[in-house]
């Protein structure tokens, strides 16, 4: 029988999907302006309220992956809605700041009971399923127990792609008024797919205990902050560079603290 705190997580989690739909809607409908900067950043906001479906059924498969993922995924979903929240000009909307408070606390909440409840933590204990080569032929075993912080820093590195294209197209919006940039605008589309496969081949070394795998994806993602932060001053101003920034300094900062723990654990060290 599933704990009663699983089940209390569970139904936070349906809660917290729940109000991140609302908050969205709430924002939108309230936007004095529904251009093309707030349809890129609405679409991504509700794109990552799927992701809360998938850490649903981590916590109800008991995976221990769930933890990592409801990290990145509460400090993003916050980010995606609170950049929502607050307008270009003006004040927000009230009801929209009272649905963002709702959530950050839910999110809190959930963080907390996925980190520090005992009887949460017991259960997670699963580790995803991966096809092994036995003397009958391939077959699904579970994986056996890796480093959590080498979860952290391939799940936090996965963003990059998502948090560089939100910008990128944002920006692709506003290019009939400076045409000069479309070459950049371009390059910064072509960035934010390529860094999604860097990204993955360097985690997936980094989970083999590579030392050079480790260096090479600390320093991609210094190479995307110092690409991304800069286009996102020049061609979205201060507004952007805030909105759609500060996510990605969050990832970056995540990233390589997780990096720096890894090379500290004895099982991958080396």
């Amino acid at each position: 029988m599933t704990p009663r705190p699983v089940r209390v997580l569970t139904a936070l989690l349906i809660a917290t999907a729940a109000a991140t739909v609302v908050v969205e809607v709430l924002n939108f409908w309230y936007a004095p302006d529904h251009g093309t900067g707030l349809a890129v950043r609405t679409g991504w906001a509700f794109a990552r309220t799927l992701a809360w479906l998938v850490l649903i059924f981590q916590v109800r498969r008991a995976r221990a992956t769930a933890k990592p993922l409801s990290l990145i995924l509460t400090m993003t979903t916050l980010f995606a809605v609170g950049r929502l929240i607050v307008p270009a000009t003006g004040r927000p909307p009230l009801p929209g700041l009272i649905g963002f408070g709702v959530l950050a606390l839910l999110c809190l909440t959930v963080v907390v009971l996925l980190h520090r409840h005992p009887a949460v933590d017991a259960h997670l204990i699963h580790q995803p399923r991966r096809l092994t080569l036995t003397r009958d032929g391939l077959k699904l075993r579970e994986a056996p127990p890796g480093d959590p912080w080498v979860l952290t820093a391939r799940l936090a590195s996965f963003s990059y792609s998502p948090l560089m294209l939100v910008p990128a197209l944002t920006a692709a919006g506003t290019l009939r008024h400076q045409l000069e940039w479309t070459l950049a605008v371009l390059f910064w589309i072509l960035a934010g797919i390529a860094v999604s496969y860097v990204a993955l081949l360097c985690a997936f070394f980094v989970g083999r205990g590579s030392q050079t795998a480790r260096l090479t994806l600390a320093s991609v993602t210094l190479v995307v902050v110092a690409f991304d932060l800069p286009l996102c001053g020049i061609l979205l101003g201060a507004d952007g560079l805030i909105r759609d920034g500060a996510p990605l300094v969050v990832a970056a900062a995540l990233t390589l603290y997780a990096l720096w723990r890894t090379a500290r654990s004895p099982a991958l060290a080396g």
